[in-house]
């Protein structure tokens, strides 16, 4: 199932920017809304969504910066405040009640957006993120993106570099990989290939203090359904978080073999996801 393309306008710092998103499914039906991580887009979803379209329409935004998104012209701005005041814009235009998965940085969007009064959240998946996250996976993110060299030769070699940073998604297959590298790379002029991002996303983290980021009294707002997926392996969502998360009332599960984060594209997952998001 090919994606629709789409739009949103939103107003940040003065100006008006686009935020482009692929959605999946029919037009009237519940909206799950799909964001992800740090340095992807939202065709990241492609294979969940299809899973979920039959019941679903599923809308998968490209965060500021990436994708098919407005690049800002001040990397300052690239801070959660202002992708969640992007995707204000995003949920404004839906209109009414959404369900919300969100990757890692999209999981820490939606808790923000969900603890907020009068938000429009119905249930919340959180994929490899939770209200704690230690300073080692902050350092580990930080020293990631710094080191980035976002252009390579061809879409082979940026597959190849794919596999090697994020094995953590996951034992995906030749073909996964192959789709993941060609949704999240973008042409350059002289034949090359790049990240489909904008480098700048990573000035505001490179001045990052590597400590650990308390949010539990953003989780206790949080009074909706959520389902914690966690890598069996991860080191940024700790067992001893998501053994709380639990307490508190949260659904969880641990993907094997994957570690930050998950890439939700294997069948029992999805169907965790679905049966999670078809609930009554």
């Amino acid at each position: 199932m090919a994606p629709r393309e789409g739009e949103v306008r939103y107003l940040l710092a003065g100006a008006f920017y686009r935020m482009a998103y692929t959605e999946f499914g029919h037009a009237g039906a519940p909206v799950v809304v799909c964001v992800h991580g740090l340095t992807r887009t939202g065709r990241d979803f492609d294979t969940l969504a299809t899973g979920l379209a039959d019941k679903f329409r599923v809308v998968c935004p490209d965060l500021p910066g990436r994708g098919g998104s407005d690049w800002l012209p001040d990397a300052n701005l690239y801070e959660p405040p202002a992708y969640v005041q992007a995707l204000g814009h995003l949920l404004a235009a839906i209109g009414g009640p959404v369900d919300w998965v969100g990757t890692s940085l999209g999981g820490l969007c939606g808790m923000m957006v969900a603890s907020a009064l009068g938000h429009p959240i119905r249930r919340l998946v959180l994929n490899d993120i939770g209200p704690f996250i230690p300073a080692a996976a902050i350092r580990a993110i930080r020293d990631y993106i710094s080191a980035v060299r976002p252009e390579f030769p061809d879409i082979l070699a940026l597959e190849a570099y794919l596999r090697r940073v994020h094995a953590g998604f996951g034992p995906l297959s030749d073909r996964q990989w192959e789709h993941l590298a060609k949704t999240s790379s973008r042409p350059l002029p002289d034949g090359r290939v790049a990240l489909h991002y904008d480098p700048g996303i990573a000035k505001p983290i490179r001045s990052t203090l590597a400590i650990d980021v308390d949010l539990w009294s953003l989780w206790d707002k949080i009074h909706i359904p959520v389902l914690a997926v966690r890598g069996a392996a991860s080191e940024l969502l700790l067992p001893r978080t998501l053994a709380r998360m639990q307490t508190s009332g949260a659904q969880a599960i641990e993907v094997a073999n994957s570690a930050h984060a998950p890439a939700l594209m294997d069948s029992p997952t999805i169907r965790t996801i679905r049966a999670f998001l078809l609930a009554s």
